[in-house]
């Protein structure tokens, strides 16, 4: 089987020959373009989400050997949820790969943070099935590359960091208030507030709503805290 020119380039981006090409194929192929003869990537979604869990447990385990189960838990978390799947995924262009039916690719599904989250896991799964789990180690770490090391500053979640800050003071947990939500639908802009009973807020903007309420919990933290 010979693979495109979009899936030779991604080949070439992932630094791995597939002796399979059917199995990438299988891993950038969304629901929407499935049939009888296509099969879409969730199997492999599923598979790779499995393999990268323990890529990073491995590595966490291995760069901090100190560290407490309570410690190591918040950093895994931040290294396989959904969003850095698709900031990796962002920085090869997987996009650009991505076979989609035209209702997806209509609506911005090559940008779009679910998808390339799960082809992202699914292209993992694919390199896994075709090469091993060494091989599967081997990209997922070059390709997380530093996020390991630096992941302490991301695992802290803001939104559980004003939480406690409030509690602390005797205060009700903090309110979020979506301000507004605009762009297309494909690409949406929310606008968070996040309050305290003090009367205290802060705002953030972000294509994803979750974001811009963690980005208005730290606005608010920094506030706070100076």
């Amino acid at each position: 089987m010979k693979l495109s020119a979009d899936l030779q380039a991604l080949e070439a981006r992932l630094g791995h020959t597939f002796s399979r090409p059917d199995l990438l194929v299988r891993a950038v192929t969304h629901s929407s373009r499935s049939s009888t003869t296509r099969e879409d990537n969730q199997r492999l979604e599923f598979l790779g989400d499995r393999v990268l869990g323990l890529v990073m447990a491995e590595a966490l385990l291995a760069h901090d050997r100190g560290a407490s189960e309570g410690q190591l838990a918040p950093r895994f978390n931040a290294l396989v949820r959904k969003e850095a799947c698709a900031e990796v995924a962002a920085e090869i262009d997987l996009g650009a790969a991505l076979k989609l039916g035209r209702s997806e690719m209509m609506s911005g599904g090559r940008r779009k943070q679910a998808l390339l989250g799960d082809a992202m896991e699914a292209v993992i799964a694919a390199v896994y099935k075709d090469a091993g789990f060494e091989v599967a180690r081997d990209l997922v770490l070059r390709l997380w590359g530093k996020r390991i090391q630096t992941v302490e500053a991301d695992a802290r979640d803001p939104k559980t960091s004003l939480q406690e800050w409030a509690q602390g003071r005797g205060l009700n947990p903090p309110s979020y208030i979506m301000l507004s939500r605009s762009g297309p639908d494909h690409a949406p802009i929310f606008t968070i507030a996040v309050r305290l009973d003090t009367g205290q807020e802060a705002q953030a903007r972000d294509g994803s709503k979750r974001k811009a309420e963690q980005a208005a919990a730290k606005a608010l933290l920094d506030k706070l805290t100076g």
